[in-house]
């Protein structure tokens, strides 16, 4: 259920972030960062050494506003449920 926008080609500006980086961006731990990689949540790194990776900027964005996205939703369907429970009492 990966709704991030993976990336196909890179553009200008786009920059690359280290774990560390991603880490203070996102609030994931490393461990919450791998395992997101391992079931598909969390975008995949791209290596760029022998023993180095990073991720995308744009990737670990578009991850961000999904969780916006999901939050909003979720949020906005509380609010219509309070408004209809609120709607309810007021008839009663």
């Amino acid at each position: 259920m990966s709704s991030f926008k993976k990336t196909e080609q890179i553009e200008l500006g786009n920059r690359l972030l280290r774990r560390r980086d991603v880490e203070l961006k996102t609030g994931k731990s490393r461990s919450a960062i791998y395992a997101g990689v391992s079931n598909g949540t969390f975008p995949a790194p791209v290596p760029i050494g022998d023993k180095s990776v990073a991720w995308l900027e744009e990737e670990v964005d578009s991850w961000i506003a999904a969780r916006l996205a999901e939050r909003n939703r979720t949020l906005a369907g509380r609010q219509i449920h309070h408004f209809a429970n609120n709607a309810q009492e007021a008839r009663a």
